[in-house]
């Protein structure tokens, strides 16, 4: 089926129904532009022979030698995604990442058994607005700096749509930590075993599983079939609800230190015997996945094969799940998880296997991922509060109505060390400087404000966060966006989960035209402040 492309002047969309007229289309000329990962291989196609014409929109034509070998579909999938914007793998200072996550903040752990994990994942923001996400190593995990680093330099290389990717690392002293992209959806496990509003849907279960299905694939293609402990937290879900394999199980633990930190009974048989990890070890592991994506509770394989063997299905699937899936797509699904719980590892499927089989399953293709997650892509579509509103429209006077009314009430401690200070003569300028501020910023007066903050802030008194914020809000006034995020993000590191914070990076941030991390930054705002009020 071939129709014109109204995006494009001079590109046409074709489905292809199969990988061979794939590659009768490559043989016949046509360059390609853009490659829609879809069942039916819906591809948008540039002829050569009408010219490139590429739009704005467009990455330019490919300029492949004919004489190559027609690439495999897969492999242009690959190819289009190696292209992310996404920075390549570098190395961070300690004091990179102390500030991006607020000196390591115990508000910021992100890790599923928060300080006693014994290597802390702490979630945290770069200077150009990047979220990240922190994973510290116990001191002694890694004595060998280069050897850390050349495998974390590794595992950069790869760049792929189904991975959370590593971004880079940090080897100073004897800290060791790895730097990856921060995915804001929260973990399968917490999608599946500790839901609050809604059950997973069965579409989104089956997604998962092709896509990190694909990731796999991905991996072993690129010579990284190993990959360590992979369970339903490893599983995290991006900006746009989709779900993508972390890379931090691409190394281990430790250098000597052990593959599986789950309960020897969810281990491969052929781990407990060698204490090694084999590809074929983690095709186990993808039926451990399968299992909980079936069941909704994380079911040891013994158990689980039992119950299959028994044909008792339903003590096997979740209870949620009823109506939403037929007999087949059970049964199918049942098989896969059976043959990668295969006592011997060679009678496991490979990756590749795995996304043929699944492939076939997924329905609601055009359903976005955020959708069947049940999670807002935009923040226009959260129940914002007021101060949430105001700084989406950029409403400047409703802000400072509501900085103007909670006042100082935010800073914990301040009170107490203002009121020791001004026994002393000296703190008496800088105390004058703060009510100067305070009265020029309840006036509307923004410069006088900048001034006299500025001169309470540069004595080094008291860190204030409220401060921070009202001087940010005081250089958006002044049009001068990018001192506001500056003091807003400083706000943060002082306060990591004042939603305040939060809202003011998003105001500075549209100001700048930075729409898509304005966004974010709303999103992060709205959701620290439901956790505030929750308690």
């Amino acid at each position: 089926m071939v129709y014109p492309d109204p995006l494009f002047d001079h590109s046409i969309i074709v489905t292809l129904q199969s990988k061979d007229k794939f590659g009768l289309a490559w043989e016949a000329g046509w360059r390609f532009t853009t490659v829609t990962a879809s069942i039916d291989y819906r591809i948008t196609l540039c002829s050569s022979r009408m010219g490139c014409g590429c739009s704005k929109l467009s990455g330019c034509c490919w300029t492949l030698d004919h004489n190559k070998p027609v690439p495999d579909l897969q492999d242009v999938e690959n190819e289009g995604s190696s292209d992310l914007e996404i920075p390549a793998f570098r190395e961070y200072t300690i004091e990179q990442l102390r500030i991006a996550t607020s000196g390591f903040a115990v508000e910021n752990i992100v890790s599923e058994h928060g300080e006693k994990a014994p290597n802390v994942v702490y979630k945290g923001k770069l200077e150009n607005q990047k979220r990240i996400a922190v994973k510290r190593f116990n001191r002694s995990a890694w004595p060998d700096a280069r050897q850390f680093l050349e495998e974390a330099k590794n595992v950069g290389q790869l760049r792929n749509l189904r991975l959370a990717n590593l971004l880079g690392c940090c080897c100073e002293g004897d800290e060791r930590l790895l730097i990856a992209e921060y995915m804001p959806n929260e973990t399968l496990a917490k999608h599946l075993f500790h839901w609050d509003s809604q059950p997973l849907k069965w579409t989104m279960r089956l997604r998962v599983a092709l896509y990190i299905a694909q990731a796999l694939e991905y991996c072993t293609s690129k010579g990284r079939a190993l990959y360590h402990d992979l369970n339903a937290y490893r599983v995290v879900f991006d900006d746009d609800g989709n779900p993508r394999l972390s890379c931090f199980g691409m190394m281990k633990n430790s250098r000597d230190g052990k593959s599986y930190s789950t309960n020897l009974a969810f281990c491969p048989p052929e781990y407990l015997k060698t204490g090694r990890v084999t590809p074929e070890s983690v095709m186990y592991s993808f039926g451990t996945l399968l299992l909980d994506l079936l069941s909704g509770k994380h079911i040891p394989p013994s158990h689980a094969l039992d119950l299959i063997r028994d044909r008792n299905l339903q003590m096997l699937t979740d209870s949620c799940l009823e109506g939403q899936f037929s007999n087949d797509e059970g049964t199918e699904l049942v098989r896969l998880a059976s043959r990668c719980l295969q006592y011997e590892p060679r009678e496991r499927p490979n990756p590749k296997s795995l996304v043929s089989s699944l492939t076939p399953l997924q329905t609601d293709t055009e359903v976005p991922s955020h959708v069947l997650l049940g999670v807002p892509r935009d923040a226009s579509d959260l129940p914002l509060t007021p101060l949430g509103e105001a700084c989406l429209r950029m409403d400047l006077t409703v802000i400072h109505e509501i900085l103007e009314k909670i006042n100082y009430k935010d800073d914990e401690g301040s009170a107490t060390e203002l009121s020791f200070q001004m026994w002393t003569d000296q703190m008496q300028e800088t105390l004058s400087s703060k009510k100067s501020g305070d009265l020029a910023f309840r006036h509307k007066d923004f410069r006088a404000a900048i001034d006299s903050y500025t001169q309470f802030i540069d004595a080094g008194a008291v860190l204030s966060p409220t401060m921070f914020a009202r001087r940010s809000l005081s250089y958006l006034a002044c049009d001068m966006p990018q001192e506001a995020l500056n003091d807003a993000m400083q706000a943060q590191v002082i306060s990591p989960v004042w939603h305040i914070a939060s809202y003011l990076q998003a105001a500075a941030l549209f100001a700048l035209g930075s729409n898509n991390e304005a966004q974010t930054a709303l999103r992060e705002g709205f959701a620290l402040e439901t956790k505030t009020t929750a308690k």
